[in-house]
C-alpha cells in the first residue's frame, strides 16, 4: 500500500480563494481603522467647535452685561442731574417771589417802628397793603369779585345768609375773607355771606 503524504495539498483555485479572502480581510480591518480615525477626528472637531461656540455666547453675553451695567449708571446720573435741576428751578421761583415780598416786609417794620397816631399808623398799613395787592398782581394772583356779586359756589363758600332787603336775593352780601386764583386757577375762595331777601322771596 503506498504511504500518503501527511501535508494538505490544495489545489490552485482553493489557493486563489483563500487568498482573496485574506485581501478582503485586509481591506475591512483598513477601512475600519480609517472610519474609527474620521469618527476621533470629526469628534475633535465637534468638541472644538462647541467650544467656541460657547466661548462666543460667554463673550456677548458679557458684553451685555457690561452695556447694561452702563446703562444703569446712566439712568442714575440722568436721574439725580434732573432732581438737581428741579430744585434749582424751585429755589430760583421762591427767591423770585421771595425778593418780591421783601420791601414790603420792610415796609411792616418801618410801620412797626413808628410812633406816630393811630390814624397814621392806619394810612400806613393801607399803603402796604396796597403794595402787597401790586406784588400779587405781578405774580398774576388777582381777587375774586364777591361782595354785591351774584353767589357762586364755584369761587364762594357761603358761611351763612343774612337778611337784606336792598340786595338782591341769593347775592354776596358780606365778605369775611377775600379769595384769590392765580390766572385761572383758584388758590382759595372767598368766605361770604349771602344776602336774603324777603321781598323777592315773597313774589
Amino acid at each position: 500500500m503506498p504511504e500518503q503524504d501527511s501535508e494538505l495539498t490544495l489545489s490552485p483555485e482553493a489557493a486563489a480563494a483563500l487568498a482573496e479572502a485574506a485581501a478582503q480581510e485586509a481591506q475591512v480591518a483598513e477601512a475600519s481603522s480609517d472610519a474609527n480615525q474620521d469618527a476621533s477626528a470629526v469628534t475633535e472637531q465637534g468638541e472644538a467647535s462647541g467650544r467656541a461656540e460657547f466661548d462666543q455666547l460667554k463673550a456677548e453675553r458679557d458684553q451685555l452685561l457690561d452695556r447694561l451695567a452702563r446703562l444703569q449708571a446712566e439712568f442714575e446720573n440722568a436721574r439725580k442731574r434732573t432732581e438737581r435741576e428741579q430744585a434749582a428751578n424751585r429755589d430760583y421761583a421762591v427767591g423770585s417771589v421771595v425778593e418780591k415780598f421783601l420791601p414790603v416786609m420792610d415796609h411792616f417794620e418801618l410801620a412797626l417802628k413808628s410812633s406816630g397816631s393811630a390814624d397814621q399808623l392806619r394810612s400806613g398799613v393801607e399803603l402796604i397793603i396796597k403794595q402787597m395787592e401790586d406784588v400779587l398782581r405781578q405774580l398774576n394772583v388777582t381777587p375774586i369779585p364777591a361782595e354785591g356779586e351774584e353767589f357762586d359756589p364755584r369761587v364762594h363758600e357761603a358761611l351763612g345768609s343774612v337778611e337784606r332787603p336792598d340786595l338782591p336775593d341769593h347775592h354776596v352780601a358780606e365778605e369775611i375773607r377775600r379769595g384769590y386764583k392765580l390766572r385761572d386757577r383758584l388758590l382759595r375762595p372767598s368766605l361770604v355771606r349771602i344776602a336774603s331777601n324777603p321781598k323777592q322771596i315773597n313774589e
